[in-house]
C-alpha cells in the first residue's frame, strides 16, 4: 500500500489554476522532494493534502483513504508548516497538551525530539520569547512527537543553526530507516542530495520532472541534481 498518492490533482483560485491535474505517489521507507519556483503549487498541494483546501478534481489517498470522504486520515500525518503560527502566549508544553488532548494520543516521541534539539529549557516558558530558530525546533517537536506514519515537511530547516540543521537531516534519515513516508519541500538541492530518493518538480502547477535523484542524473550524464534538472527543464 502507498502511504500516499496523487491522482489527477486540480486546484484553481478565481480563474488562476494552481495545480493542473498533478499525480505522483509517496511510498514508504521513502523521502520524496517537491521542488518548485516560487508559485509552482507547491504550497498548495500541501494544502490540498492536509485538508486545509479543497480541490476541483482529483484524488489523494493517504492509506488507501480518499480523503475527501475519510477524516481519520489525519491520524497518519505529521506536519511542520514553513512558518509555525503558535499562540505565543503558550508555552511548547502547553500546546504538546493541548494537540494531546485533540489526537487523544500521547506524545511518545516527544522526548527524543527534546533531546535531539536541547529543548528542555525552554519546555515551560513562553513562545513569544523565543527565536525563529528556537521556534523551528518547537515547530519539528510537534510534527514528530506523536510519531506519525506519513510526515510533511515544508523547508524543514529554515531558521536552524547549523548544528540543529545536521541533527534535524539526522533525524530524517532515522525516520526513513523506520519505514516512515517523508514528503520534503527545499529550496536547497544539496538538502535535497542529500536526503531524497525521488524528486518531483513542479512548474506552473505541472509536474515537469520526476525520477529517483541517481535516475535524474544518470540520464542527463550530470554528477549535481541541480545541472540534472535544468537539462530536463531545457528540453
Amino acid at each position: 500500500m502507498e502511504a500516499l498518492k496523487v491522482e489527477n490533482l486540480k486546484k484553481s483560485y478565481g480563474k488562476f489554476t494552481v495545480l493542473k491535474e498533478i499525480s505522483f505517489s509517496l511510498n514508504f521507507g521513502e523521502v520524496l522532494a517537491v521542488l518548485g519556483p516560487n508559485a509552482s503549487g507547491k504550497t498548495t498541494l500541501i494544502k490540498c493534502i492536509l485538508g486545509h483546501a479543497l480541490p476541483e478534481g482529483g484524488k489523494i489517498y493517504v492509506k488507501g483513504l480518499d480523503t475527501s470522504l475519510e477524516g481519520e486520515y489525519r491520524n497518519y500525518l505529521g506536519y511542520m508548516p514553513q512558518e509555525p503560527d503558535f499562540p505565543e502566549n503558550l508555552t511548547p508544553e502547553d500546546l504538546l497538551n493541548l494537540i494531546t488532548s485533540i489526537k487523544c494520543r500521547k506524545p511518545i516521541y516527544a522526548e527524543k525530539i527534546v533531546e535531539i534539539f536541547k529543548l528542555s529549557p525552554y519546555l515551560n516558558r513562553k513562545i513569544k520569547n523565543f527565536s525563529g530558530g528556537t521556534k523551528q525546533k518547537v515547530n519539528a517537536l510537534l510534527a514528530f512527537a506523536f510519531d506519525p506514519e506519513v510526515l510533511i515537511l515544508d523547508e524543514p530547516t529554515v531558521g536552524l543553526d547549523p548544528l540543529s540543521n545536521i541533527r534535524f537531516k539526522e533525524l530524517i534519515k532515522e525516520e526513513k530507516r523506520k519505514n516512515k513516508a517523508i514528503l520534503l519541500t527545499s529550496h536547497i538541492i544539496g538538502e535535497v542530495e542529500e536526503l531524497a530518493d525521488r524528486v518531483i518538480f513542479l512548474l506552473e502547477g505541472v509536474v515537469k520532472v520526476s525520477g529517483s535523484v541517481e535516475e535524474l542524473k544518470e540520464k542527463t550524464g550530470e554528477t549535481k541534481l541541480e545541472r540534472a534538472i535544468l537539462k530536463f527543464l531545457e528540453k
